[in-house]
């Protein structure tokens, strides 16, 4: 096999090595079916029992939350912006957001057709480089529920503890960090996230919630936006994209056997911090962007002194075999995604990368 690419896309993003190896054996052949497991029914046994045992193993590493179900739904984290305002906003009700960045923005713009949405608490006067205080989020009144994105990709922010609001339900926007660390599910009324960072493939976004939350939606709804109809039939309603929920089965394999979350943890704290402590030693000649406080350890983002020398950096690293290193259009710069299956040598090699590309540019 030729050497793999030290994969640093924001995503899709990188798969663990062992993950990919596992689906190449059964690619062919599922369970002696004579079948692949894209080839079949949805309906049938086989496929029902992966699917099953995907929402299981996911509630299995939060700890087994009661009351709580997980969906299948496609469309990415861009369909949840969309269907949370619609299956929640009741009359006289609206969606209180946190403005975050990138996409908190995007969820607030989608709420915002469909009904109403309100702006709890913003970060936009720090260019989004930090999270707002805990303190200083305040939902409205006749708030339906309180919406979060616990991880902004783009800026390199991350709630580092999550707000309590008591009753009124918190939704997070999990995408980028879904299983990254350990926290407290029940915290929360819905959580849901694309795959393609941390839980597999493109083309399936998980949602963990509250049965009570979604067991009825408005039926003045189209019948695949409401989240009864994902509930009550098992996220079977419509063919579901088998092939991702089978990976993402196989990826929270993967996460068990790196001791679940808390295993997880360690080691992405141990990259982050690998990461950050190079940027501060370099004594200015990289600089990282988000506020020490509200730093991502799935998304590290940094400058150096002129977008020529950005430039340069990110065509040395290509030659060197990383992918992915060049900050979003939006905001420019330079970023390392460093989720789950990044292996810590990659972090490795990109900091002595990044000692040599100084010595050579300092």
């Amino acid at each position: 096999m030729s050497k793999r690419a030290y994969n640093f896309n924001a995503g899709p993003a990188a798969l663990p090595l062992e993950v990919l190896e596992r689906a190449q054996a059964e690619f062919v052949d599922f369970r002696e079916t004579g079948m692949s497991i894209m080839e079949m029914s949805h309906r049938g046994a086989v496929y029902e029992s992966v699917h099953n045992e995907a929402q299981e193993r996911l509630l299995s590493l939060l700890g087994k939350p009661a009351g709580y179900k997980v969906l299948f739904i496609q469309g990415g984290a861009s369909t949840q912006f969309a269907m949370i305002p619609l299956n929640f906003l009741s009359e006289g009700k609206v969606g209180s957001y946190v403005k975050t960045g990138s996409w908190a923005d995007k969820a607030i713009k989608e709420a915002k057709i469909a009904g109403e949405a309100h702006v709890a608490a913003t970060s936009e006067d720090k260019k989004f480089l930090a999270i707002p205080e805990l303190g200083s989020i305040k939902p409205a009144d006749n708030a339906a529920y309180l919406h979060i994105t616990s991880n902004e990709t783009i800026e390199g922010t991350q709630y580092q503890e999550f707000p309590d609001t008591g009753s009124l339900p918190l939704i997070a926007d999990m995408s980028s960090d879904i299983l990254s660390r350990s926290f407290d599910v029940s915290k929360f009324g819905l959580i849901y996230a694309g795959a393609q960072k941390n839980l597999g493939p493109s083309g399936v976004t998980v949602v963990i919630a509250k049965e009570e939350l979604i067991a009825e939606s408005p039926s003045n709804i189209p019948t695949i936006l409401r989240y009864s109809t994902h509930y009550k039939n098992n996220s079977l309603y419509n063919t579901p994209p088998s092939y991702s929920i089978y990976m993402v089965n196989q990826v929270l394999k993967w996460i068990e056997e790196q001791g679940g979350l808390a295993g997880v943890e360690a080691k992405n704290r141990d990259k982050a911090g690998l990461l950050y402590d190079t940027i501060a030693a370099s004594g200015g000649f990289y600089r990282g962007v988000a506020e020490q406080g509200s730093r991502s350890i799935m998304n590290v983002t940094f400058r150096m002194e002129s977008e020529e020398l950005e430039k340069k950096f990110v065509k040395a690293s290509e030659q060197e075999g990383f992918v992915g290193l060049k900050g979003h259009r939006s905001v420019g710069g330079l970023r390392a995604s460093i989720y789950n299956a990044v292996p810590y040598e990659s972090i490795k090699a990109l900091t002595e990368f990044m000692n040599h590309f100084q010595k050579t540019q300092g």
